[in-house]
C-alpha cells in the first residue's frame, strides 16, 4: 500500500455521461468550471476536463469552451492541476450498408486536431487514450501511428501526457513507447476499469494491471459506474493514486444520484482517510508530478 500521499482526481462532466441521466451533470462552461473548484474545495488536486455544447448537452471539441472553462478556473484556483481531455475524436460506427464507410455518430479526426487544444492552452496534463476496443455497438480507434503523433506533440507542448490504459495490449504499446523514446519515463498512468470489453473492475485485474506498468511509473486507477468506491479503495491498497467524478459514476449510492462532483471527492476522501491515507492538496500533486 501507498505510504505517500493520495492523489484524487475528479473527473467533470465526460464524453459519454448524458444529460437526461442526471440533472446534476454539469454542461456549460460555467458550470463545468464551477463544479471543478467545488471539487477542489472537497480534495481533489487534479480536475480531468471534457467540455459540452451548452445548447444540446452533446459533447464538443471547440476550443474556446476549453478556454473558457479554463479561465474560469484560474480566475479562482491558480494551483489545481488541469488536466484537459483528448479522448474525443477516436470512435468509429461503421454504416450499416458499408462498413468501411463512417456512419452517424462517427467523430475519427486526425491525431493533430485532437490536440489542437491542448497546444493552444497548454494544460499542466492531458490524456493519452492508448485503446483500441469495442464500445457499446461502436468502436474505439487510436492506432500506434496517431497515438504516437499526439504524443510528440504533447511534448512539445510542454504538457504532461496521462496515459490512460483500458485492456494489458494498452500497457504493452505504451511499454513500446517508452522504449522507443515516443513518451518519457517512469510516465504517469490510469488504470480504467470497469468499461465493457475492456479490463474488469476487480482486485484481481487492477493487480495484475498495475504488474504490467513500467517501473517507477505514477498510477492511478479508477471503476466506472457501481465500481467507483470499490475501486478507491482498491487502487490505495495497490499503491496508487485515485479518480472519482461523474464521468465515470453518477451516484452516490443506488439509486441516489450525486448533485455535485464535490459529493463524489468528499465521500472518496473519506475512503482513504478510513484506510489512513492521506489526500494530497494541489500543491503537493504538482511535487509528486514534477510540475511547475
Amino acid at each position: 500500500m501507498t505510504t505517500g500521499k493520495t492523489i484524487i482526481t475528479c473527473a467533470i462532466t465526460g464524453n459519454l455521461t448524458k444529460p437526461e441521466q442526471s440533472p446534476y451533470l454539469p454542461i456549460t462552461p460555467e458550470q463545468i468550471a464551477t463544479s471543478a473548484l467545488e471539487a477542489a474545495e472537497a480534495g481533489a488536486a487534479i480536475a480531468h476536463i471534457h467540455v459540452r455544447d451548452p445548447a444540446t448537452g452533446r459533447p464538443s471539441m471547440e476550443i474556446e469552451l476549453y478556454r473558457d472553462v479554463v479561465d474560469r478556473i484560474r480566475a479562482r484556483n491558480k494551483s489545481l492541476v488541469i488536466n484537459l481531455t483528448t479522448g474525443p475524436g477516436g470512435r468509429f460506427v461503421p454504416s450499416h450498408e458499408d462498413p468501411r464507410v463512417a456512419g452517424p455518430g462517427t467523430t475519427l479526426l486526425q491525431p493533430e486536431k485532437r490536440v489542437a487544444h491542448v497546444e493552444l492552452i497548454r494544460p499542466d496534463i492531458c490524456t493519452l487514450d492508448l485503446n483500441t476496443m469495442n464500445s457499446g455497438g461502436e468502436v474505439v480507434i487510436n492506432t500506434p501511428r496517431n497515438v504516437r503523433i499526439m504524443a510528440e506533440r504533447m511534448k512539445a507542448a510542454g504538457v504532461l501526457p496521462e496515459i490512460e490504459l483500458f485492456d494489458s495490449g494498452d500497457c504493452h504499446l505504451a511499454r513500446d513507447m517508452l522504449a522507443d523514446g515516443s513518451l518519457k519515463g517512469p510516465g504517469l498512468f490510469s488504470l480504467v476499469l470497469g468499461v465493457k470489453y475492456g479490463f474488469s473492475a476487480t482486485p484481481e485485474t487492477m493487480f495484475y494491471a498495475r504488474s504490467l506498468l513500467p517501473p517507477g511509473a505514477i498510477w492511478s486507477g479508477f471503476g466506472i459506474g457501481r465500481a467507483e468506491f470499490p475501486m478507491v479503495a482498491q487502487a490505495w491498497l495497490l499503491g496508487g493514486h485515485v479518480r472519482v467524478g461523474m464521468e465515470d459514476n453518477l451516484y452516490m449510492s443506488k439509486g441516489v444520484l450525486a448533485k455535485t462532483n464535490a459529493e463524489l471527492v468528499a465521500h472518496a476522501a473519506g475512503i482513504l482517510k478510513s484506510l489512513g491515507a492521506s489526500v494530497a492538496s494541489a500543491e503537493d500533486a504538482r511535487a509528486i508530478l514534477g510540475l511547475a
